[in-house]
């Protein structure tokens, strides 16, 4: 029989090491899977050291990557399925199964998703039973921020037609070409903006309908809330609105770009989509109440802020204006978790004089661009733990990076995955000439990108040891600024404006890099660092940014160019300590035996401007250079801003609460620069 003692019983202890180490070639098996589990063991250890050493973002990337993935993917599947499913389609999905949830909370009032979506129904059977309107046709929509918008956007939407958002604060003769230049069959203004429309009624095209959002209307213009009260709220049949193409136009949305009036920029359904999932990709979930205070009628609020509650099935608290004394007793009582930002409503809740409980709130995520460093750092350290996520994108653009790890002051971040989807890149820029450098080829050039050299020596069996050459102070040194240009391609198209050609081609740089080449010319000049951070550096050509809003210089000189005593005007952004953006001044030539008259100035800007493009500072001279081309020079104008330290030229400044332009002494001056007199 064999020998069954427990020191012979397979599978036993007994039956283990100490046999191994006393028969046959097995001896040494033993110690030998030791050493290589140990091995292994110290190897990954080694990795992770190497991995957190040298690509300390590595997996924040890949994790980000695999939310991109994931959703080209979801659209791939309900392509190649037939099913070509628009935000409007999410909505209204959205509304079937959760039809009881809040979508919209409005000064107290609860709007849920059947509540929504009825109204939305409302609007489009006005259209389709009291207008000629068909599916394609354009509506102009100028609305400020109201559940009233979202209804007529999504109204329109159910019928097929493609809104074009108008930027309510724009007036007059711009507010007439914004209307012209997007070719609208109809257009909507909501009641505290009628007056604005009556203004320019008798100049609209006579093809034209006018609708308002009230009961009692202007002559001239149908009421659609009297309508409202009869229509039906019955389900609107999908073959109105069903997309046979997701690049189809979906929505205009007007931008200064870099020159010139506003231009309707075209967002397709795609570009919705792809805007829409971007609060979905920093984390927001379903369970969140999103605070939105930024106007709808920019990508921001209407494509990122709606469309992304709409993505996630979630809840959105809307502000007619943001209120800085109001925002914390706001989110304290709606509940809130995730608020929309620029960088000047971070600014001015820093401002805020300090209160009990600043941290006694739910808000976990901040979702926005355009706030600076330092801002960052007093706004978290003030507030509480609150993750920012910057984000960089044009409206129009082809081109978006999110800052998905948190460094502060970045806008996004690159790395090798980023680039196998997105081609971009910064190239030098002459600021003398304002226009790219290229070449004696012709070519143009990439900017130089920090970086830190890494020397890697072996001491020993298992040392690594790291060199920086150049010391720590390398980790800090910048790149070079270069302008953004993003590669137009099938995968990453760009879409241009609605009207005139000539300004979608102005976007465009061709034979960049190569003959037959296109880039979107971003006209954004940026920074990348040695960790493949990106951070903002200046806004390139005719205009700049000022609360919030893009100036187009062009359209600020031509109003003051108006008046009678003004022979030219120069328009540029300076420069203000503690501000974003850039302030506005105008740099004025007077016509001969003229005097130059302040009070019709003031008067001028205030009556045909929106109040961020008010020119904040002038400058008298008595000529002005200009370029090769004859364009006026901007760059030393800039340069020298608005110091009457270094500028012997008469200097004034818009002193609102005088309501008059005001010479600008150097005391006037200091209390601007200390941050006194608040622009």
């Amino acid at each position: 029989m064999p020998d069954l003692s427990p020191e012979n019983r397979p599978g036993r202890e007994g039956h283990s090491l100490s046999r191994l180490g006393s028969e046959g070639h097995s001896g040494p098996v033993a110690p030998m899977l030791l050493l290589w589990i140990s091995g292994l063991g110290a190897g990954i250890v080694l990795l992770h050291f190497v991995q957190k050493l040298l690509f300390p973002y590595f997996w924040d990337d890949f994790r980000y990557l695999l939310k991109v993935v994931r959703y080209g993917i979801r659209l791939q599947l309900y392509s190649r399925k037939g099913e070509l499913v628009t935000v409007l389609d999410k909505f209204l999905s959205c509304a079937k199964k959760q039809p009881q949830k809040p979508f919209i909370i409005y000064e107290g009032d609860i709007y849920t998703y059947e509540d929504v979506d009825k109204r939305s129904s409302k609007v489009a059977y006005v259209f389709l039973n009291h207008s000629t309107l068909k599916r394609g046709d354009t509506v102009a929509l100028l609305m400020s921020n109201e559940p009233d918008f979202v209804h007529v956007w999504f109204g329109l939407a159910k019928l097929g037609c493609v809104v074009a958002f108008l930027n309510s604060n724009v007036r007059s003769n711009s507010l007439l070409h914004c209307i012209r230049s997007c070719e609208p069959r109809a257009l909507v203004v909501g009641a505290d903006l009628l007056e604005a429309i009556e203004e320019i009624l008798p100049n609209l095209p006579e093809d034209i309908s006018v609708w308002g959002v009230r009961d009692s209307v202007p002559r001239g213009i149908i009421s659609l809330t009297e309508k409202l009260m009869t229509a039906s709220d019955k389900l609107v049949p999908r073959s109105h609105h069903i997309a046979s193409n997701l690049k189809s136009p979906y929505l205009y949305i007007f931008t200064s770009g870099t020159t010139g009036l506003p231009k309707a920029a075209v967002i397709t359904q795609l570009q919705a989509l792809k805007g829409s999932v971007g609060m979905w990709a920093f984390g927001c979930t379903t369970d969140d109440i999103i605070y939105i205070t930024l106007p709808l009628y920019h990508s921001a609020g209407a494509l990122l802020g709606i469309g992304g509650c709409i993505e996630l099935g979630a809840t959105c608290v809307l502000k007619k204006k943001f209120s800085a004394s109001q925002f914390w007793n706001d989110c304290k009582k709606y509940n809130v978790t995730v608020f929309q930002y620029i960088g000047e409503i971070c600014r001015y809740l820093c401002k805020q004089p300090k209160r009990e409980g600043e941290k006694d709130h739910q808000v976990r995520l901040a979702i926005g661009n355009g706030v600076r460093s330092d801002v960052w750092r007093e706004f978290v350290d003030r507030f509480g733990n609150i993750k920012m996520c910057e984000f960089y994108g044009a409206t129009e653009g082809n081109i978006c990076f999110m800052n998905h790890t948190g460094q502060i002051g970045a806008v996004g971040r690159t790395n090798f995955f980023y680039k196998v989807f997105f081609n971009f890149d910064l190239i030098k820029y002459d600021f003398q000439k304002d226009e790219p450098i290229r070449n004696e080829q012709g070519w143009c050039s990439r900017v130089k990108k920090a970086f830190i050299s890494i020397c890697v020596f072996r001491c020993g069996p298992r040392l690594l040891f790291f060199q920086w050459p150049g010391g720590a102070q390398k980790l800090d040194a910048p790149g070079e600024p270069g302008l953004l240009i993003s590669q137009v391609n099938k995968n990453n198209p760009f879409f241009g404006y609605a009207g005139n050609k000539k300004h979608t081609e102005k976007k465009l740089l061709c034979n960049v890099f190569k003959k037959g080449d296109v880039y979107f010319n971003t006209g954004d000049l940026m920074v990348q660092d040695q960790e493949d951070f990106l951070y903002f550096w200046d806004r390139l050509g005719d205009t700049f940014r000022w609360k919030g809003e893009n100036i187009a210089t062009t359209e600020v000189a031509d109003v003051i160019g108006m008046l009678d005593f003004i022979e030219e005007s120069n328009v540029y952004g300076v420069a203000v300590p503690g501000c974003e953006g850039k302030a506005g001044m105008a740099s004025i030539i007077l016509k001969p035996n003229k005097s130059l008259d302040l009070e019709k100035v003031y008067k001028q800007v205030v009556t045909f401007l929106p109040a961020y493009a008010w020119p904040q500072f002038l400058r008298i001279q008595e000529e002005m250079e200009v370029t090769g081309t004859f364009k006026p020079k901007k760059f030393q104008l800039v340069q020298e801003g608005f110091s009457p330290l270094k500028i012997s030229d008469p200097l004034y400044f818009m002193d609102n609460s005088k309501k008059a332009y005001v010479p600008l002494t150097k005391e006037v001056y200091d209390q601007i620069m200390l941050g006194e007199i608040r622009l």
